[in-house]
């Protein structure tokens, strides 16, 4: 039995399956609709499809780096379980190299580019879904193209990942400090690289925060002027990466640490796994009750 382009996508609108997988269904089912949906069932790839509705809040943050070019990215799943998994890791691993060589804008655009043997990585990870059996999703990636060299550094299997883009020569003085850099970012989480890169509205927006807290305390306008100065330069301190003191010697300044290694940060990145996602929460009851009614069924 033949069948047509509209097959296809009436399959897919019914299985939320890849346009390839529906085509090669409808191909050993003979045109069968009903067959072919039965056989994206047995291949595990409805099942991986109906998953999209899940929260996703695990994972890991995974740094890639060939060459001169680097991919910090974050990958999640459902449980922990999952995310400890090597399995995982290489799923990651194997994106990443993907957005080396595709040069996605974004995950949209991701999702569209060929896994080498494996077809888009949106059927890549339907595929990987329907084998671990728990949602995966590229949550977001960057991708530097140094003109220096990158150094990275992944904290505790996965839960943060930094990326430091380094102007300069890669001397073995210089990758040591970049490794001390990729600490100190994972530990400080600045906002900044450089005080210069605070915006005018930020900074005003932070003096009036500041001048207000002096006024509350009790001090004169003219006074909580002046000390609005002082406090501006541990905002700088706090936020600003170059301004920070180092964290294994508070008498160092990290300044001091880029003259060192005779090397400047061109751009930094940093992820914290399952930031400002929600995560599933269900009582214990009610996640019984789910079970015994999935079994009567």
């Amino acid at each position: 039995m033949a069948f047509t382009a509209k097959d296809v996508m009436a399959l897919r609108a019914r299985t939320d399956a890849g346009v390839m997988d529906c085509k090669k269904a409808l191909t050993d089912a003979d045109g069968d609709m009903d067959k072919a949906a039965d056989l994206l069932r047995e291949r595990g790839i409805a099942k991986a499809a109906k998953k999209a509705s899940r929260i996703a809040a695990e994972g890991i943050v995974s740094a890639y780096v060939d060459g001169n070019v680097g991919v910090l990215l974050e990958l999640n799943c459902e449980s922990d379980f999952v995310a400890k998994n090597p399995q995982f890791s290489e799923i990651a691993n194997v994106i990443a190299k993907v957005i080396v060589a595709c040069d996605p804008a974004d995950v949209d655009a991701l999702l569209a580019c060929e896994v080498p043997g494996e077809g888009a990585v949106e059927e890549y990870l339907k595929s990987k879904i329907a084998v671990i059996g728990e949602k995966i999703a590229v949550r977001r990636f960057t991708k530097y193209v140094s003109s220096g060299f990158l150094a990275t550094y992944i904290h505790l299997g996965g839960k943060l990942g930094v990326m430091l883009d380094l102007a300069g020569e890669k001397t073995e003085e210089a990758a040591e400090v970049a490794h001390e850099l990729t600490l100190q970012v994972a530990f400080t989480k600045p906002a900044f690289i450089t005080k210069d890169q605070v915006s005018a509205e930020a900074l005003e927006k932070e003096k009036a925060v500041l001048k207000q807290q002096a006024i509350n305390e009790g001090k004169p306008e003219a006074i909580a002027e002046k000390m609005v100065m002082g406090r501006i330069k541990k905002y700088y301190e706090e936020n600003c990466l170059v301004e920070q003191a180092f964290i294994k010697d508070d008498s160092v300044k990290v300044a001091d640490l880029l003259k060192k290694g005779n090397i400047s940060v061109a751009n930094c990145v940093f992820y914290v796994m399952g930031e400002g996602l929600e995560k599933k929460s269900e009582d214990l009851s009610e996640e019984v009750a789910k079970q015994v009614a999935a079994m009567k069924n």
